[in-house]
């Protein structure tokens, strides 16, 4: 028994030492043939055998071979379980702690009871977000984090930044999207601005609206008022 026990250790030794080695050639390989790509996070294997997962700038995947010879950007899909582990593995890699979002950096809209979560990353000058909007009003005994997030343009920074200072925020909020009435201009202290848009390119946020619910779970664009009960009562009473 000691003696499998041993020869199991050495393999395991020798595998791991092949492993080390080749992520060694990737590293170097890539580092030389492509110095514009971004410095490597993480190298790991896949699945499929030869395939290496290429992890750089926190979130972005790519394949490649054990020496590096081909780079591949793209989805890889499981056709058996017909599952696409790349948004898998990158919805992991920006998964969100409700509870770790800085709280700070948004101003809070209750209605009812305000017992159900929701935050939302929002643009001023999005369509699509006033349309959101306009449904959200049907939704009730909720407590909404609205994360001012100007991604389209110097004029949504500026209405962005004239919400945030108005007295009552939630108030100029939906003025705005809902009746088109303009904030003040203002002047205050507006880096929770600039911090929610860093905040929204660390979580790959790239559309608005981007919901994240209670339990980390996120839906880009807007969902209609039926959709957002539903998803609040999944939350809110699992199965």
């Amino acid at each position: 028994m000691k003696s499998l026990h041993m020869t199991l250790l050495g393999c395991a030794l020798l595998l791991s030492s092949g492993l080390q080695a080749q992520e060694a050639a990737i590293r170097k390989n890539l580092a030389e043939r492509i110095p514009q790509l971004e410095k490597i996070d993480e190298v790991s294997k896949t699945p499929v055998d030869g395939l290496f997962e290429v992890r750089v700038n926190g979130t972005d995947i790519y394949y490649t071979d054990s020496q590096a010879n081909y780079l591949i950007q793209g989805n890889l899909i499981d056709t058996k379980q017909r599952r696409n582990l790349t948004e898998e593995r990158v919805d992991k890699l920006t998964a969100i702690v409700f509870d770790d979002l800085p709280l700070k950096d948004a101003f809070t809209i209750v209605r009812g009871n305000g017992k159900r979560k929701l935050a939302v990353f929002e643009d001023p000058n999005c369509g699509y977000c006033k349309r959101f909007e306009e449904g959200l009003q049907k939704v009730n005994n909720i407590t909404i984090h609205m994360f001012l997030y100007p991604v389209l343009g110097q004029k949504s920074i500026e209405t962005s930044k004239n919400i945030w200072c108005a007295k009552d925020k939630g108030k100029a909020w939906q003025d705005w999207m809902l009746n088109d009435v303009e904030p003040a201009a203002a002047k205050c202290d507006t880096q929770a601005v600039d911090r929610n848009v860093k905040l929204g390119k660390k979580y790959k946020v790239t559309g608005t609206p981007t919901l994240v619910f209670a339990d980390g779970s996120r839906v880009p664009g807007a969902i209609g008022a039926d959709q957002v009960e539903q998803r609040l009562t999944l939350v809110t009473n699992p199965k």
